[in-house]
């Protein structure tokens, strides 16, 4: 009755609260949506990748030492190491290219049949690079790459050839839309794809020095590291290694998110703090002014318990008006961020269980010392008034 009657003061108190819990739903659940989204990418590919590249130190130059690692010793690696169960030898080189006689730009990746089939790249036009193509003058466009020709005014692209470098390649198909991770070091969807074979030939200093591995499931990571390094030792020695393990970058960025979601939630509970202190002065102002109903309530038999219930009952009621607007706005504005940063908006329950729990306690923190001053006043002192 009495926040009614004070609704003005109320409506302040409530509009605190609201900020507040608004600002931990969404903060929260951005931080859950941006690395969910994060962890998508690995979840199209599988978690059990492990990638390497691998370059000749300075000494192995100095003495010229053999720096290349051919296909044949690649296809190898599955019999001598049983935790691999598929493999594949990669290329990546930037060369000039152009269609048209308008210049494009493009990664090349020189890839086989095995890379496709472990990165999940398909065809939404034609046909994707097969083991007939080992050595021929064919190519896929990424989709970004085709939709840019497209814009252009070049619909029927299959069948078209692309010059890349002072070479003539038939485009025969293109690519799906491709996840972009960070797993693998090109983006698909802006690169053209050809025959590894093919790509060696494009310059003298492209060589393979990028491999991708699939993985058993539960394979010791060192032990496969540690076997790798002695596979490619023995047939050129002198190399520098840099492995990447798609599981180790999932754990990673599940520690981040916890790390990330408890800076977020505590970033927003300033606001929260904000929002606690307006409750608190209401009840303080509310209290000074009910001194003679308090006196009244207790004069008729109210305890001092009754007394501090009444007002806490008050403060949880403001905080809990004020947490349940605010999650439903933080709601909305999670949906709106997720819109325009092209999330998949999930609905999570963290966040607002966090917000819904956290409303609460301020309203007990914060309603505490009004609600304990109002029981401690005396009947006499506050009737005289």
């Amino acid at each position: 009755m009495n926040l009614w009657l004070n609704k003005l003061r109320a409506s302040l108190a409530i509009l605190g609260m609201l900020v507040g819990t608004a600002s931990v739903v969404a903060m929260v659940s951005c931080g859950q949506l941006a690395t969910a989204q994060a962890l998508a990418q690995f979840q199209q590919l599988g978690t059990d990748l492990l990638s390497i590249s691998f370059y000749q130190s300075a000494d192995a130059k100095q003495n010229n030492l053999s720096q290349h690692l051919s296909l044949i010793q690649i296809s190898e690696m599955p019999f001598k190491i049983k935790a691999v169960k598929a493999i594949s030898g990669y290329t990546t080189t930037f060369v000039p290219v152009t269609y048209g006689g308008n210049k494009i730009n493009a990664a090349i990746v020189g890839a086989d049949t095995q890379l496709e089939n472990i990165l999940k790249i398909y065809s939404s036009n034609g046909r994707i690079l097969t083991i007939f193509d080992k050595k021929t003058m064919y190519c896929v466009l990424g989709n970004a790459i085709a939709k840019q020709l497209r814009k252009n005014g070049l619909q029927s692209l299959i069948g078209t050839q692309i010059k890349l470098n002072n070479s003539y390649f038939t485009i025969v198909g293109i690519a799906k839309k491709w996840q972009e991770n960070n797993f693998f070091n090109q983006d698909i969807n802006h690169a053209i794809v050809i025959p590894i074979q093919s790509s060696l030939r494009l310059s003298k200093y492209i060589e393979i020095n990028h491999l991708i591995l699939k993985l058993y499931k539960n394979t010791n990571l060192a032990l496969v590291q540690k076997k790798i390094r002695i596979y490619i030792n023995r047939r050129l020695p002198e190399q520098q290694y840099y492995f990447q393990s798609a599981r180790k970058l999932v754990l990673s960025m599940v520690n981040q998110k916890k790390i990330l979601t408890l800076m977020l939630g505590l970033i927003g509970s300033i606001s929260l703090l904000v929002g606690g202190i307006g409750i608190m002065n209401v009840m303080l102002v509310s209290m000074v002014e009910r001194r003679s109903e308090i006196g009244l309530r207790k004069a008729i038999g109210a305890k001092n318990k009754d007394i501090q219930i009444l007002f806490l009952i008050e403060s949880i009621i403001l905080s809990l008006m004020g947490g349940i607007l605010g999650i439903i706005l933080g709601v909305l504005v999670t949906s709106l961020i997720a819109l325009f940063a092209k999330w998949t908006f999930q609905f999570l329950l963290l966040p607002i269980f966090v917000g819904f729990f956290i409303s609460v306690m301020v309203g007990i923190f914060f309603g505490f010392y009004p609600a304990y001053q109002a029981a401690q006043l005396q009947p006499i002192q506050t009737l005289r008034m």
